[in-house]
């Protein structure tokens, strides 16, 4: 009842997703909302839109997102408590957390044997997209400037700044630095002129951070699944991977469109893409948010020190300063004392002394 529960699981896709080789652009929105802005110049705030969105008097040009999404704000951690996300099923909403999942998606016999003889492929790997698989900094910190020439503002060339621009919300940053005594009414302007700057800037990367392609190479030859997870919607993820030419290497992509609510929440729905155990799954991440969430989903975290020093990364599993200094034996050397690692409810051994020999008479009539 157990194996087939398990398996009706699995094949009714909670999160229905396809390979990313079949990932086709019909998935994509043809059509897009503009937000409803009070302002009084609507004409020229429309040609600010419609410009930098790709937009003519003709039609559209190139696809953006004209929206600022969750790439712009601080996501919560998720799963303090170990919850997850909510779900719909045709029989109804389903809940599901990590403990659910953990038991959910065991290993079949079949797959047991086969992990027996090739552990390695037991694991799923899942990657940030920001400061992990590209150097994003570059590209957040030059939309800013951008945006304070276009304003005529100037930001502060100061490290403690550039940490504020790169890791607090677009609001807090607009309000600090360019908004200042400015019409509140600016603000949703500004966070869209941001947001077309950004995606601007994505068109022209190209290079992955340096050593994963070697990485991904390793572990594509082991048959360890990856997925990558991001707030950036799918098209613009998609072309990015390609154009780094590392698409195939991922086999699920978190985006925007599947709707997490936290970071944790996005490790999560990879998890379930990969068809892997969260407790078998290997996070990469530059975050200390993001190694927090890896841990409440019961996942191991791998630190790429450089966005963070190495004394914020402490709580990682494992922290490197490239990839260049990994091999596939670090993922199981991080299995190595599981139990004790995920808290997980160990049998404690009572030495009980052997029964004492009973010794009896032999009477003999």
């Amino acid at each position: 009842m157990g194996s087939a529960t398990c398996s009706n699981f699995r094949s009714s896709s909670l999160l229905p997703w396809r390979p990313s080789s079949q990932i086709s652009h019909s998935l994509y929105p043809s059509k897009l909302r503009l937000p409803k802005l009070n302002r009084m110049n609507l004409d020229k705030h429309n040609l600010v839109v419609n410009n930098g969105c790709g937009f003519n008097e003709n039609g559209p040009l190139n696809w953006f997102p004209i929206t600022p999404n969750k790439l712009f704000m601080q996501e919560a951690i998720g799963a303090e408590y170990g919850e997850g996300f909510e779900t719909f099923r045709p029989d109804g909403p389903l809940k599901v957390d990590v403990d659910f999942l953990n038991d959910r998606l065991q290993e079949g016999f079949l797959k047991r044997i086969r992990y027996a003889m090739k552990p390695d492929e037991q694991y799923g790997l899942i990657f940030s997209w920001d400061n992990v698989v590209a150097d994003t900094r570059a590209l957040k910190l030059n939309a800013w400037k951008q945006l304070a020439y276009e304003e005529g503002k100037e930001i502060p060339v100061d490290g403690d700044v550039q940490r504020l621009m790169l890791h607090a919300g677009a609001d807090h940053v607009l309000h600090k630095f360019l908004l200042c005594d400015e019409a509140e009414s600016e603000l949703e302007r500004l966070k869209i002129r941001f947001s077309q700057l950004y995606y601007e800037n994505l068109l022209t990367l190209e290079q992955p951070m340096e050593g994963l392609k070697e990485w991904l190479d390793a572990v594509y030859t082991a048959r360890i699944p990856c997925a990558i997870v991001s707030s950036l919607d799918r098209r613009n993820m998609v072309e990015a991977l390609e154009r780094m030419e590392l698409k195939k290497y991922f086999q699920a992509i978190v985006t925007e469109e599947d709707g997490m609510e936290s970071i944790a929440h996005r490790f999560l729905s990879a998890a379930v893409k990969l068809d892997r155990k969260p407790s078998k799954c290997v996070v990469f991440e530059d975050d200390p948010r993001g190694i927090t969430a890896a841990h409440n989903c019961t996942m191991m975290a791998i630190a790429l020190i450089g966005a963070h020093p190495a004394y914020d990364l402490g709580q990682a599993d494992l922290a490197v300063a490239g990839f260049n200094e990994l091999s596939v034996i670090n993922l199981r050397r991080l299995f190595a004392n599981n139990g004790s690692t995920f808290m997980d409810m160990q049998k404690q051994i009572v030495e009980k002394s052997p029964p004492k020999r009973k010794l009896t008479i032999d009477t003999i009539f």
